[in-house]
């Protein structure tokens, strides 16, 4: 249902997308072959004191130190958030995490981050809710998406 309807806003929006099809990737860990493009991962992170949601995107090479991100964003402590939180709220499942999931947050408690040393002059691979396909496109067109869904984006040196 999700990966559908993410094909028919896209196109409402005048968002060009390429399909890359390919093995399923749950993890980055796993990912043995190379797709087109500048390919990401997805975060989804809790703060213990406060509660606040964060979504955060970073190079797919790229570890995070959950400890020096905390207190860059002023949180004590941040953990993994929960599933029943993401499916809730971003209607992804393990695994198949997608910034895409952020036009169902409609009560706005995910606070994007996007690593500065992601490129904004390129495009950016996402699932498309589903772990076997990847669509890239436009930086530009992905600040657009968000955007339209009422996100901001907070970059951070991770």
């Amino acid at each position: 249902m999700e990966e559908k309807n993410i094909y028919e806003i896209l196109k409402s929006m005048e968002i060009e997308y390429k399909v890359l099809e390919h093995e399923p990737i749950s993890s980055v860990k796993e990912f043995l072959f190379t797709l087109e493009g500048q390919q990401v991962k997805n975060i989804v992170l809790k703060a213990k004191k406060t509660n606040n949601h964060y979504f955060v995107i970073l190079h797919d090479e790229k570890s995070i130190n959950l400890s020096d991100l905390a207190e860059k964003l002023g949180e004590k402590r941040l953990s993994f958030a929960s599933s029943n939180v993401i499916e809730e709220n971003l209607k992804c499942i393990a695994g198949a995490i997608t910034a895409f999931g952020l036009m169902y947050d409609t009560n706005n408690i995910f606070k994007v981050i996007v690593d500065k040393a992601v490129d904004k002059t390129t495009t950016i691979g996402m699932h498309p809710f589903i772990n076997t396909k990847t669509l890239n496109i436009k930086y530009s067109d992905f600040e657009k998406f968000l955007k339209k869904y009422n996100h901001d984006i907070e970059y951070i040196d991770l």
